[in-house]
């Protein structure tokens, strides 16, 4: 199993010259499973560069996972370039929800006056699942998916293949209404997708000076991301979701504050537009 990061950014593209380090696209991770099929964690404006890198190696099949449905999380959807293939057979999951179907919700987006085309005329061969709350399969890869805490109903995943795991767990405030290191594990949001993971991918939007103005906003404090990793025991943290407001130098301190928290956390990094994690067996995970 074989991850790149396409798109780093939370809540808002931000292209310019204080975010070249780490990238102004919003979320999007690529995984290449042992057996070429191909997983991709949302669906932001870094799923554009995705889709044009996949010319002469596009498999007939591609699962995208979607943990919400919020715009930066979606956006880059209507110009994923296999969106627009007939031979493209295309599986979008995500949350559940008692309203609507995930396809009409997302229809709502790709639709006049907000797109220019209906979902429905568009030419690949489009399946809609609810993400299953539990273990299923993809291709060579085991997935757990669980509901997290974030506004609106939202998933938090981990891939599984040969031994090796990444928990993807963006857009998620564990400690909204507690104080983490007072939680008994199994009650902490998030907790059983991110367990011993060798890599997690984790929102850090705020430093602790800013979170007490958004509570309830659904993301993570330095502080909250620190300790989260530690009660979890990953091997590798990757820092992700990062604010629009936040350029290079605001998160490579941020980065400085979250390793100085709690040097147990172990290696931790920033998520950065076009990073490499190798989670092949034998590989490090770094």
């Amino acid at each position: 199993m074989r991850a790149r990061i396409w798109g780093s950014r939370g809540s808002l593209a931000t292209p310019g010259p204080e975010t070249v380090r780490y990238g102004g696209n919003t979320a999007c991770i690529e995984i290449v499973l042992s057996d070429g099929s191909l997983v991709i964690l949302d669906a932001g404006t870094g799923i554009r560069g995705l889709g044009l890198s996949l010319d002469g190696r596009r498999p007939a099949r591609i699962d995208i996972l979607l943990t919400h449905l919020h715009l930066d999380h979606l956006e880059g959807l209507g110009f994923f370039t296999p969106l627009w293939d007939p031979g493209t057979d295309l599986h979008i999951w995500g949350p559940t929800s008692p309203v609507q179907s995930l396809g009409e919700r997302i229809a709502t987006v790709l639709s006049p006056p907000l797109f220019p085309v209906h979902m429905r005329d568009m030419p690949s061969s489009v399946t809609f699942h609810d993400a299953p709350q539990g273990e299923w399969a993809i291709g060579s890869a085991t997935i757990l998916s669980q509901p997290i805490i974030h506004a609106g109903p939202t998933v938090g995943y981990r891939i599984q293949e040969q031994g090796r795991s990444l928990a993807y767990l963006t857009d998620h405030e564990p400690a909204l209404g507690s104080e983490l290191g007072s939680v008994a594990p199994e009650w902490i949001s998030g907790f059983s997708v991110a367990r011993r993971a060798d890599v997690l991918v984790h929102d850090c939007q705020y430093t602790e000076e800013e979170y007490p103005a958004r509570v309830g906003w659904g993301h993570s404090s330095t502080e909250h991301v620190a300790t989260f990793a530690v009660l979890a025991g990953v091997e590798r943290l990757i820092l992700f979701h990062h604010d629009p407001m936040h350029g290079d130098e605001q998160l490579e301190d941020m980065l400085r504050r979250v390793r100085d928290i709690n040097p147990d956390t172990g290696d931790v990094s920033l998520a950065r537009e076009g990073m490499e994690i190798d989670l092949s067996p034998g590989a490090a995970a770094g």
